[in-house]
């Protein structure tokens, strides 16, 4: 699994598959002010961004991925800012 809670944080490491989603998605649940470090992130599967898009956690840091750094990332914030401006 690529989500570890730990340190008042989810910290995302290494690719993240399908499969994290939901791991994600429940952390976030059960903390919804918890940020997500990407830091160690690698490879982020389209449902992982998508859970990060519809729960909007605060970000921190840059993942190593250098595709998910260049056009995930910027995405995510574009969507978020977007939603919180619509609603």
């Amino acid at each position: 699994m690529s989500v570890l809670h730990e340190g008042g944080m989810l910290r995302l490491l290494g690719n993240c598959p399908v499969e994290d989603a939901e791991a994600l998605m429940a952390g976030l649940r059960a903390a919804p002010d918890c940020p997500v470090d990407l830091a160690a992130a690698g490879a982020l599967h389209a449902a992982v961004v998508q859970v990060l898009i519809a729960l909007r956690p605060r970000l921190l840091n840059q993942p190593e991925d250098g595709f998910a750094r260049a056009w995930v990332l910027p995405a995510v914030r574009r969507a978020v800012a977007h939603h919180s401006v619509t609603t």
